[in-house]
């Protein structure tokens, strides 16, 4: 049996899960928003990453046995596709009866029955479109978690009724989505992939016979699929699912971490700090590496670590959650924006507006004032996210300066802006000849630090500066 090691990280906004096998290769990657139940969070990113690790071994059991077929490739990620938007429809469904009972319960029988309407019509209309983005890759780079893909297209139909039943819609959502967030579903992975297979079954002989224009997910690299060789290849494929469906995947061992490690249903001797495992992931994928920088939701660390990715030196922010991910969702909430919508707006500015304070008890007030004397907001912004770099380098500077190679991780490492700001300023800093390292899967390096230790069951410490000496060593 194939043994398979576990990393959960447990962040303020965000749980990561990684799943490693024997050779610290990446078998599977799961992500969820940390919600008020913070084992349900650590479960379904958990659960997650176990689903996606059968994925990614059935397609590295057809890449290695139907060579002959690689659209078949392909048809595996549209599997997946399906596959998600059943999940997504099974939390709709008990969502829909949450809305239900709210309106029943909340509101006097005759507002409640029209409520209840609404809520009937809301969801018939918002389910076939969601449908539709999961199968055609139309989500795109806009969060992908049930609350927010979800709460997105109901926001926008509600605010089509009546201005009158808009507050007892919203607060009738407020009240259900949390339970139904913290509820954790029980997903029956071979049924779901049986039915999976229906549906794209149904699709792509639907589309070889009605010669649809729209065709397929991938239809360019799949005309072959779709030209003759889709019943030859689709027998082939359900046999490997089957096996890889059936599969145990056996997890030998697992290490927690993240800003809530100390909530997780592990062992004491399976946390680890959340230092020890970004430094830990990030050598993994780049082995110069001798800098790293996570912001985080919570928190931002300036980390310098030795040939073997064990770390030397680090410099924390305060408890303050200014600069990190916290604060920057508080930023798009002034601005009615998403997350993934401030980078790119950042980008566009012209100049960068002087931030007084990076306080986020304060950054409201100081967004409203500049806004009302007419500074424009992507400029606004460009000045946020430069404020937010200069603490980091401040931090970075602290912790030991940056030599060699210097890697970016956490959440915010997807953020276009901060990245610019970022190399500008090591550049200026330290020369045009460091390396900066940005991988795809930043923000999972502290769940594959977490995994690589469980992996080699190491119990490593690492040192603790008070007043720039080190005084005590923790694990």
């Amino acid at each position: 049996m194939n043994k398979y090691y576990l990393g959960v990280d447990l962040g303020s906004t965000t749980s990561k899960a990684i799943i490693i096998n024997e050779k610290d290769e990446i078998i599977g990657r799961g992500i969820t928003n940390t919600r008020a139940n913070y084992k349900v969070a650590a479960d379904i990113a958990r659960l997650e990453a176990t689903f996606d690790a059968r994925f990614n071994l059935l397609k590295r059991k057809l890449n290695a046995e139907i060579k002959d077929h690689p659209e078949s490739l392909l048809y595996v990620d549209d599997l997946k596709s399906v596959f998600q938007y059943l999940q997504f429809k099974e939390r709709l469904d008990i969502l829909h009866k949450g809305l239900k009972k709210t309106t029943s319960t909340s509101f006097s029988d005759d507002l409640g029955n029209k409520l209840s309407a609404f809520i009937d019509k809301i969801i018939s209309e918002i389910e076939p479109v969601i449908k539709h983005e999961y199968l055609h890759g139309q989500l795109g780079s806009k969060s992908q978690f049930f609350r927010d893909v979800i709460g997105e297209k109901y926001h926008e139909e509600v605010e089509k009724l009546d201005k009158d039943y808009f507050e007892p819609m919203m607060l009738a959502f407020d009240k259900s989505i949390t339970p139904v967030e913290n509820e954790m579903v029980d997903y029956n992975f071979v049924e779901l992939v049986h039915e999976s297979i229906d549906i794209l079954d149904e699709k792509y002989n639907g589309i070889g016979s009605s010669g649809d224009e729209e065709k397929s997910l991938h239809f360019d690299a799949e005309l072959n699929l779709l030209r003759g060789n889709y019943d030859t290849v689709s027998e082939s494929l359900k046999k490997h699912i089957e096996q890889i469906a059936e599969m145990e995947i056996h997890i030998a061992n697992m290490v927690g971490t993240g800003y809530g490690r100390a909530l997780l249903p592990f062992p004491e001797d399976c946390i680890k700090s959340e230092i020890l495992c970004h430094a830990f992931g990030a050598h993994a994928i780049f082995p110069n590496t001798r800098t790293v920088l996570d912001i985080g939701g919570q928190d931002t660390k300036a980390i310098q670590v030795d040939s073997y990715g064990l770390v030397t030196s680090f410099h924390m922010n305060d408890r303050c959650a200014a600069g990190c991910g916290r604060y920057l969702g508080y930023i798009a909430d002034e601005f009615s924006l998403s997350l993934n919508e401030l980078g790119p707006l950042a980008n566009e500015a012209e100049k960068e507006v002087n931030i007084c304070s990076t306080c986020t008890v304060f950054a409201g007030a100081e967004i409203r004032e500049l806004l009302n004397i007419g500074e424009k907001r992507e400029d606004i912004l460009a000045g946020l996210h430069k404020a937010i770099v200069i603490r980091a380098m401040s931090l970075i500077a602290r912790s030991g300066g940056v030599r060699n190679e210097f890697t970016f991780t956490g959440g915010v490492a997807r953020n276009q802006a901060v990245l610019k700001y970022i190399k500008e300023m090591i550049f200026d800093s330290y020369g045009n000849d460091i390396t900066i390292n940005i991988d795809t899967d930043s923000i999972f390096m502290g769940a594959l630090g977490g995994a690589m230790f469980a992996r080699r069951n190491i119990n490593t410490e690492i040192p603790v500066k008070q007043k720039g000496k080190i005084t005590k060593k923790v694990n």
